[in-house]
């Protein structure tokens, strides 16, 4: 069965695999699936912010898009994201289509948010609990809960913490789950235990709304737990089997700018530690930050202080300077990119050479080894092969062809205030430094346009452009002098 969504229940299930990918199972049984609630209605008054708290970003996204990405990735039959503070911000933000909204109006606990969504969950679904400022939790976590919950069987997610303090407690007798006590609700012997409650559960969708009704908020915070559905279970006869994650950060929740940092850097060392298993080599691990998706070559060398948005591809020999921003880009093999340049919706052909200083914006295409230069701007255009615009030029709208040379100081002069018109300069051509092209132009091939000319009419294949003021000298000429006064 290729979906780990999908639970084969029986009496006894037997789990044969787990992966990210695969659940195996013998059953002769139904097929069940999975429902995901996310828990995001709360305002995070710690964070000391106009945002909501699931709002803040991990790697540039949302923390509650991070536990949407894990409830899709074992392929959940509906995810459920219950909301209440800056509910219309927290809708409006969240970059996924396919999410069932439920509303919870007054916060009155997690018991109470689970419920306002059930009235749209499977009555036959299993169903997994997460939340919205627990942002890193693995999917291979989330994929061993479910597996191994069913309709006799409750699974919790557990861990065990040198210093528990804040979290519920897990209470055990004779080595069963027994109950979960809250920080505030524990005694002595209580608060002296280390294994503690994550929140996060998976369960069956008929035993969540036979037990939710019956809560109560008769406790120190005046909420609805739904950690009391464990003591429930208990009594129902119930099995709660605890399983712990790989790593203890996995768990751990977001309630101020400080504990947001830390995961940010959890989250980039793993980014950083699976860029160099993929064969790139970063001058510090410590100095990057992936914020999306980047597909790798071998032997790509990235420096430090560099930040990668959106989806980007690095192609073989690639090597990045420092302080470099790639933004949904691609990189051809063997280019420089050169310190400090920032790239945006660019394409870098092979063996090209860019900055430092440089900027490509959206639509910039660089055929095999051009080279952009120091202090160089491009937007929408096409630079052909082996062609250089090296010093302080802006190029926009513009194709240059095949051999090319941009002197400095050019200026492809586009816009009009109102309307954007395109310049094409043709293979060979060379263009003088301090031009300004005024667009719509067209320089051919190898034609020249001599330094400081602003060309405002096309000129022809192999032709000589000059466009400037006569040059007049002045004898006798005296400098102005400072006035006294």
């Amino acid at each position: 069965m290729d979906n780990i969504a999908l639970l084969l229940v029986k009496e006894e299930i037997a789990v044969v695999g787990v992966n990210t990918r695969h659940l195996l199972t013998h059953t002769k049984g139904k097929i069940v699936a999975t429902e995901v609630i996310i828990l995001a209605a709360g305002r995070g008054t710690r964070m000391r912010s106009k945002l909501p708290k699931v709002l803040h970003a991990i790697a540039g996204k949302p923390m509650v898009e991070h536990v949407i990405d894990a409830a899709k990735n074992i392929n959940a039959e509906a995810i459920h994201v219950v909301v209440g503070h800056g509910a219309d911000l927290v809708r409006s933000r969240v970059n996924s289509s396919d999410i069932q909204w439920a509303l919870q109006e007054q916060q009155l606990g997690t018991g109470h948010a689970v419920a306002q969504a059930m009235a749209r969950v499977n009555e036959d679904a299993i169903v997994l609990v997460v939340y919205g400022d627990v942002p890193l939790v693995a999917t291979e976590t989330l994929a061993a809960l479910v597996a191994a919950a069913n309709q006799t069987t409750l699974s919790l997610l557990t861990v065990l913490l040198d210093d528990p303090q804040g979290y519920g407690r897990i209470v055990r007798r004779d080595g069963s789950i027994e109950a979960i006590v809250e920080q505030k609700d524990a005694n002595e012997d209580q608060l002296a235990i280390c294994e503690v409650n994550t929140g996060i559960l998976a369960v069956s969708a008929a035993k969540l709304n036979q037990w939710l009704p019956q809560l109560s908020a008769n406790n120190a915070q005046g909420e609805y737990y739904l950690t009391d559905i464990i003591a429930m279970a208990v009594a129902d006869e119930m099995a709660v089997i605890a399983h712990h994650p790989n790593n203890a950060v996995e768990v751990e929740g977001v309630n101020n700018r400080s504990q947001l940092a830390t995961l940010e850097r959890f989250y980039q060392c793993q980014q950083a530690s699976q860029l160099m298993l993929e064969g790139v080599t970063l001058a510090d691990p410590a100095r990057i930050d992936v914020r999306g998706r980047m597909d790798v070559g071998e032997d790509i060398v990235i420096d430090v202080n560099c930040v990668f948005i959106g989806d980007v591809t690095i192609g073989d020999d690639v090597s990045i300077g420092p302080n470099c921003v790639i933004e949904n880009s691609s990189i051809g093999s063997g280019s420089v990119i050169k310190a400090n340049s920032v790239l945006e919706d660019a394409r870098v052909g092979i063996m090209c050479e860019v900055g430092p200083f440089a900027r490509l914006r959206p639509g910039t295409d660089l055929a095999a080894k051009a080279k952009i230069g120091n202090f160089v701007e491009t937007k929408k255009a096409k630079i052909g092969e082996g062609s250089k615009v090296n010093h302080l030029s802006y190029i926009g709208d513009a194709t240059i062809g095949i051999g090319a040379n941009v002197g400095a100081c050019t200026i492809t002069c586009n816009y009009d205030g109102v309307n954007k018109f395109a310049t094409n300069i043709g293979d060979g051509a060379f263009i003088g430094s301090n031009s300004s092209l005024v667009a719509p132009v067209t320089v051919g091939k190898n034609a020249t346009v001599a330094a400081g000319s602003t060309i405002t009419a096309d000129v022809d294949d192999d032709q000589l452009g000059v466009a400037r003021g006569k040059q007049r000298n002045i004898s006798g000429w005296k400098k102005p002098t400072k006035n006294k006064a």
